[in-house]
């Protein structure tokens, strides 16, 4: 007899049961099904297919290479330079190549500074004093511009003073600039490369036009819709898109940020992939009281006395190197510029998708699972929250009865269906 209850459960192993329905004629909770279905199907559909296009598997690791070249020429006529004239070479910093460039606007110039003893700028307050005991001698101020000799220079031999200093002399003028020395630089054009690549899917494309006519970039301008794909585009053009105008900026300086958004349906064709521009100001601020609206560095031309050579030093935002020759008499000279001027800031984000398998099994699992979410809720509020739940969990749930002294008995699962009226 126990052999054959072990012999009943094997074989239990092998046989199929099936949940047990019961069809419900109650029309509000049927009502409520069906809302619930037709959700799930139009969510699935408008929103993950469609919007969000989750049958495609996508690639966010846009690998980018920007190239960027300025054109454009501006006369100066001032009291120190004289008549001058500016091109590309001059007013554009670093050279050009780069996803981020400062293109000069304004400068300060301060003319023939040599080494020497002079009183430090009154802008630095750690060189302000009453005497000399205020100024030690050998000392370097953070913010200063030289060493300390020990004197504290009086105008009128009133204090408070400024302690003397060993540095370039003259010091630069405390002055702010009420125009821009380059008046017409929102009419310089700034022409924009940009390759990209999607490595999941082996795409690359560019921003320029593929045609064979040479003089294309010669005569086009950007436009949203009639030339999407000439990315030259004129400096007060980018700033009108930012919202500023550019003469107001060109005076004291900015930073303009450029983005590049490629936005890439790849089961859509190779022609389908467009680059998308957006302009927008990076160095606002919402207070009225900021003071880092604006944007200026030093840098400085050195030359030798009795000699015709002449280096520029190198220079970035960040820091500064120079370097200095000495004439045989062991004397230096150097004008020191203070330039403003608006930097632009190119980024590149991008995203690409094609269709994908496994994507779409995943959202179509997804979808079902939801599906019978549904049903569980329609089955809580048949058995609990109507009138008639008692009747409609009797025949739900059932406990079957079977006695275990009849031998080689197999228990067979009904199934039934019941009509509830």
């Amino acid at each position: 007899m126990g052999s054959c209850g072990i012999r009943a459960r094997l074989l239990s192993v092998l046989e199929y049961k099936t949940e047990k329905y019961i069809v419900a004629k109650n029309h509000w909770v049927g009502l409520l099904y069906r809302l619930f279905q037709l959700s799930i199907i139009g969510y699935l559909i408008g929103w993950v297919f469609i919007s969000k296009k989750g049958y495609q598997e996508t690639d966010e690791a846009i690998q980018s290479s920007v190239i960027t070249k300025l054109k454009g020429v501006s006369v100066t006529n001032t009291s120190q330079s004289g008549l001058q004239v500016w091109g590309p070479e001059d007013y554009v910093i670093p050279a050009q190549g780069e996803a981020s460039l400062f293109v000069v606007t304004n400068s300060l110039e301060t003319h023939n500074q040599k080494l020497g003893y002079c009183a430090e700028s009154p802008k630095v307050l750690e060189g302000h004093c009453q005497d000399d005991k205020d100024c030690g001698a050998g000392r370097t101020l953070m913010t200063g511009n030289g060493v300390t000799s020990g004197r504290c220079l009086r105008r009128d031999g009133n204090p408070p003073g400024t302690c003397e200093v060993f540095a370039w002399c003259p010091m630069e003028q405390p002055f702010k600039p009420k125009r821009p020395l380059l008046t017409n630089a929102e009419n310089f054009t700034i022409y924009i490369k940009n390759f990209i690549q999607f490595p999941k899917f082996q795409f690359s494309k560019s921003n320029v036009l593929d045609t064979s006519d040479e003089s294309y970039l010669k005569k086009c301008r950007y436009d949203e819709e009639l030339q999407p794909y000439c990315p030259i585009f004129r400096l007060g053009e980018i700033t009108k898109r930012a919202g500023h105008n550019f003469q107001d900026m060109a005076t004291l300086g900015g930073s303009i940020g450029i983005m590049i958004q490629w936005d890439c349906d790849l089961d859509k064709g190779y022609s389908n992939c467009h680059p998308e521009y957006r302009f927008t100001r990076l160095d606002v601020s919402h207070s009225d009281h900021t003071l880092a609206v604006g944007l200026n560095f030093r840098w400085n031309y050195s030359s030798m006395k009795g000699s015709d050579r002449h280096v520029l030093v190198t220079f970035s935002l960040f820091n500064r190197h120079t370097r200095y020759f000495k004439d045989a008499a062991g004397e230096s000279y150097r004008s020191l510029f203070k330039v403003y001027g608006v930097r632009f800031n190119i980024m590149v984000h991008g995203k690409a998708g094609k269709f994908g398998i496994i994507p779409t099994v995943i959202n179509v699992g997804s979808g079902l699972a939801l599906m019978g979410a549904g049903a569980f809720f329609c089955d809580m509020v048949l058995l609990y929250l109507i009138k008639n739940g008692i009747s409609y969990r009797e025949r739900k749930f059932e406990s079957s009865r079977h006695s275990g002294h009849h031998e080689n008995e197999d228990v067979d699962g009904k199934e039934t269906e019941e009509q509830m009226f």
